[in-house]
């Protein structure tokens, strides 16, 4: 333990430094952020550091900055960051009852699931909030403690009906991605008490209204080390009737913020811990391979329309590339040695950085397939996961068409790809560009296949020829992370064959 204490808070003072400014940039309640929109792509390797951030016009003589040109042909010249306010330590759960107190909140809910509600982590959040309750500084608070695993819309429902009455002055979500996403949407739809659900879920599934009003206070205490979550502007979960998953995104959405405690990731078992962990890696290695932010267009007509996921950048690439290295590193001793208390630290401390990342760059095509795969499971259980129906854990979902995806992707950008193999600690000193996507699928099915007790393939989960083509159409929707997605087509019917080889390749890895 000595080692850790020396060792990790030069690493992650560095890491939340950064976050800080970020933040202080662009608070939670910046006017200048909007609605995801959707774009398509195309790829493109900038030829000068001005290219970087400002595409020449036709005419070289004039430069394509904000110009009242037609936007719709504009490629993007510019990105935004922003994220949660980041605390990160051992034993800083305690505090979430004076934050919540200096806030100036009295009446509080707090959200969970029935698994978290028993466990370590629950008990210092009530310890706190009875302390601050005792002082006067908080008046009540009330436990929603029947979070689904894996959300379903009706799910989601259920726990806004019961938010609604109630009328808290902020809210706490104690959990993984599935607590702090439910809790994201139970804050926004009883600021919004008149919506329909459909008006803010993502286009082209619903209407993708812009989240205008001010929100309540919301702190996110993960209890995983996967979905980045507390750091996020979007909330995901199962569209029941189109058998596929989609969500709500918008940096209003993000928490104010996240009290990352390495002390409440250790009760999560080993299954949970790799899935958790395969959701960092793909998190890290698709923002990092996204299309180049000033690649998306169209340039949008006003500030609060620019996306939250807006393709790599420079700031992102940086919180990517970072968390890439340290899940490689970290997450096999995390599944294999449950008391190995750096490698839990390390892979929280990498869920958090990634979210940075991909909640400012962009998924793609990783997750935009897996959402299908998850709402449409035919029966698979995974191992480890005790819940009384089946379940395909989002990060299992994501990482089992990881190897296909980044073949594919490979040609697009072969520097970031060979990059990312050299993660995984292949000598690419003597790789051909053109190798670069192979090198790195191999790279990934060796280490899942290390990594233990994950499908080798969508077979492994029950998929066959058979489902494919419900998987593309169940992918096709995602447009907000397929546009991110180099090398993917534009036109629908060579998108939709380009998702069915991608699928057919996937079956076994």
């Amino acid at each position: 333990m000595t080692g850790l204490v020396r060792v990790l808070p030069n690493r992650a003072t560095r890491a939340l430094n950064l976050l800080r400014t970020i933040q202080y940039t662009h608070p939670p309640s910046c006017p200048c952020h909007g609605n995801p929109s959707h774009h398509h792509h195309a790829t493109h390797k900038p030829s000068s550091l001005i290219s970087r951030f400002a595409e020449r016009s036709n005419n070289s003589s004039k430069r394509g900055y904000a110009t009242p040109r037609d936007n719709s042909q504009l490629k993007e010249y510019a990105f935004e960051m922003a994220a949660s306010s980041i605390r990160f330590g051992p034993g800083v759960t305690r505090e979430v009852g004076m934050d919540l107190s200096n806030m100036g909140a009295k009446k509080v809910c707090v959200v969970t699931d029935q698994t978290v509600d028993k466990l370590e982590a629950m008990r210092q959040v009530r310890e706190a909030l009875d302390a601050e309750v005792k002082q006067g500084g908080i008046s009540e608070y009330r436990v929603f403690n029947r979070v689904r695993i894996e959300p379903k819309d009706y799910s989601i429902k259920e726990a806004i009906e019961w938010i609604k009455p109630y009328q808290p002055d902020a809210i706490l979500a104690v959990g993984g991605g599935s607590v702090i996403d439910t809790a994201k949407l139970m804050n926004l739809y009883s600021c919004y008490p008149e919506a329909d659900f459909m008006d803010f879920v993502n286009a082209p599934l619903g209407k993708g209204r812009p989240i205008d009003r001010k929100l309540l206070p919301l702190i996110a205490v993960p209890t995983t080390a996967g979905t980045g979550s507390e750091t996020t502007g979007t909330a995901i979960f199962d569209l029941a009737s189109r058998k596929a998953k989609t969500g709500i995104a918008h940096r209003n959405l993000k928490p104010t913020l996240g009290i990352c405690d390495p002390l409440n990731t250790q009760t999560m078992p080993a299954a949970v811990k790799a899935s958790s962990g395969l959701d960092v890696l793909c998190h890290s290695l698709e923002s990092w391979t996204a299309i180049p932010f000033n690649q998306r267009t169209p340039r949008p007509t006003n500030p609060i329309l620019r996306p939250a996921y807006q393709g790599a950048n420079p700031i992102s690439d940086v919180f990517s590339l970072t968390a890439l290295k340290a899940t490689v590193k970290y997450l096999p001793r995390t599944v294999k040695d449950p008391e190995d208390v750096e490698a839990q630290t390390e892979m929280l401390l990498a869920s958090t950085l990634a979210g940075v990342g991909f909640g400012n760059a962009g998924v793609h095509l990783c997750h935009g397939m897996s959402y299908p795969i998850s709402g449409q499971n035919p029966g698979y259980q995974h191992f480890g996961y005790e819940v009384d129906a089946p379940i395909i854990p989002h990060g299992v979902s994501v990482a089992v068409t990881a190897p296909a995806v980044f073949r594919f992707t490979g040609p697009s950008n072969p520097e970031r790809h060979l990059a990312a193999a050299e993660a995984f600690g292949v000598d690419i000193s003597n790789v051909k560009r053109e190798s670069a996507g192979e090198v790195l699928g191999e790279a990934l099915t060796k280490f899942l296949a290390d990594l233990g007790d994950q499908p080798a393939g969508l077979k492994a989960l029950g998929f066959g020829r058979e489902h494919i083509d419900e998987l593309v159409e169940g992918t096709i929707p995602q447009a907000r992370v397929l546009d991110l997605a180099p090398g993917l087509a534009k036109e629908l019917e060579q998108e939709r064959e380009q998702l069915r080889r991608l699928f057919e390749d996937s079956l076994e890895h």
